[in-house]
């Protein structure tokens, strides 16, 4: 606490994507649409699901909270990104940084183990189908959830600590977007050395770990398939598949920042905007382009909207 209380910084400065004042409004425009889709897609893929009965499953139930995350993620930050287009000097209060970096971590990390679990999920499903409904009831999914959020809270609860105990008396230039633990802790007016490698002990072996979890499932899911039919095999390559996009577009960046908090590269911000701005709109995309039984479900709630509307009418 006495850190904090001697700390000067009252406030951070984003440098934010580009000092260009065109390139800002074309960001500004592009993406604006953007988040508005990723709102509008998630929005509907939980609606859809929480109205839809036959998709009252286990990977309908994750698939809607993944939906739920995303549209927090990318509220965390993108909001902030777009007020910053707008303006010649982007600031951000010391305490309104603390609290972007919180929750940025703790959706982020919720996702993390979201997407694992919906692997396993899988795993579960297709080289064991006869004990799924046995090993995941609801019960036990609602337990999942309940711990990944628990998890996530610890994790964004050290990441935020880790901060915030360090004193800031000197530069406030944030060479992003937005406040995450890298670039802060950059700032402090002390070693950053030890935090540097507690950080890497947390967010990079989080994503590493779950990463090549990942994998594991996925790759025994492949050696499985081989004893099933062409139908089998198509129906679980389709689900596989759209998961694992999303998993090496929000993996890979993460595993790239966080695995080496005390190097930075130019390349950073852009690799940022994978997983803080374009993976929230993929899961809308890839889960209802792909999926049939989610699009006739849409298509189903349209038609009873419709029905409803011209009863009224």
């Amino acid at each position: 606490m006495d850190a904090v209380n001697q700390s000067r910084v009252t406030e951070f400065v984003f440098l934010g994507l580009t000092d260009n004042w065109v390139l800002e409004i074309i960001f500004f425009m592009g993406f604006s649409v953007t988040y508005v889709l990723t709102l509008l897609g998630n929005i509907l893929i939980v609606v859809t699901i929480a109205f839809t009965s036959r998709l009252h499953t286990p990977m309908y139930f994750f698939l809607s909270n993944l939906s739920f995350i995303d549209i927090c993620h990318s509220s965390v930050t993108v909001p902030k990104m777009l007020e910053g287009f707008l303006l010649a000097r982007k600031t951000i209060s010391f305490d309104n940084c603390i609290a972007q970096l919180f929750f940025l971590h703790l959706f982020a990390c919720a996702e993390i183990f979201l997407l694992t679990i919906m692997a396993y999920d899988r795993y579960v499903a297709i080289c064991t189908p006869l004990h799924y409904s046995t090993v995941m009831n609801m019960k036990v999914c609602v337990q999942l959830v309940f711990a990944l959020w628990l998890g996530a809270t610890i994790h964004s609860l050290v990441q935020t600590f880790l901060t915030i105990r360090l004193p800031y008396c000197g530069p406030n230039i944030i060479d992003s977007y937005f406040c995450d633990v890298p670039p802060v802790i950059k700032l402090a007016c002390t070693d950053t050395y030890l935090t540097g490698m507690l950080i890497v002990s947390n967010s990079g072996t989080i994503s590493l770990t779950c990463f090549l979890a990942l994998v594991a499932s996925y790759s025994v899911i492949l050696v499985s398939l081989r004893k099933q039919s062409a139908e089998g095999r198509r129906k679980a390559l389709s689900t596989c598949s759209a998961h694992f996009m999303v998993v090496a577009f929000f993996f890979g960046p993460c595993i790239f920042i966080y695995t080496r908090p005390d190097t930075s590269y130019s390349v950073d911000k852009v690799v940022s905007v994978f997983y803080t701005v374009v993976t929230p709109l993929l899961n809308p995309l890839i889960y209802t382009l792909r999926n049939e039984e989610v699009k006739n479900a849409m298509k189903q709630l349209r038609q009873q909207q419709v029905v409803f509307l011209n009863s009224y009418t």
